[in-house]
């Protein structure tokens, strides 16, 4: 009876050894990235990402918590425009800030979490020339991969979550853009 439960043992500490090795081969750092062409010029873009405030049109966050508080501060668009939002547990705390905008073609967002887990990473949107069919729009986040989050990521798919939020974004930044 012993020698089973001994190799059974054994056998499990020798799994879990592997697995955490295996996840310290993971990168310590991320990006999730979506791109979509909208029909319109960058110059009609910029503008809904570049002002904070216009995010309710279009963000799927904003539509997660209808009573989610919001407070925007510092210059009311560009470099130095800051939202911070607390609200429910589907949208958590945080504060955005934007660091470097450059007209029509870059926007460089730093993002801090608070709640329900810390997290401080960036956000990036570019702009390029789509061609005949717009332009091209490009929403990424980036930042350190813990070692806790890629144990995480042996569960849940980061990058199919968060991926997921940024194409629904993007799809109604197209619709706004293209009424």
């Amino acid at each position: 009876m012993r020698k089973p439960l001994l190799f059974a043992a054994t056998a499990v500490v020798v799994l879990l050894v592997a697995l955490l090795a295996y996840v310290m081969t993971r990168p310590d750092v991320f990006r999730v990235q979506r791109s979509t062409v909208i029909a319109a010029p960058a110059e009609k873009l910029y503008p809904l990402v570049n002002e904070l405030r216009a995010w309710a049109a279009w963000s799927p966050y904003e539509k997660r918590d209808p009573g989610m508080r919001r407070t925007f501060s510092g210059a009311s668009s560009g470099k130095g425009a800051v939202y911070a939002w607390a609200g429910n547990k589907d949208v958590g705390a945080g504060r955005m800030e934007i660091l470097e905008a450059t007209p029509s073609s870059r926007i460089l967002i730093k993002l801090d979490f608070l709640e329900p887990f810390e997290g401080h990473n960036t956000a990036e949107f570019t702009f390029e020339p789509g061609g005949a069919a717009g332009t091209r729009v490009t929403w990424a986040m980036y930042g350190p991969n813990a070692y806790l989050t890629r144990v995480m990521g042996l569960i849940f798919d980061m990058d199919e979550m968060i991926g997921r939020d940024f194409a629904t974004g993007l799809a109604n930044l197209k619709a706004v853009a293209e009424k």
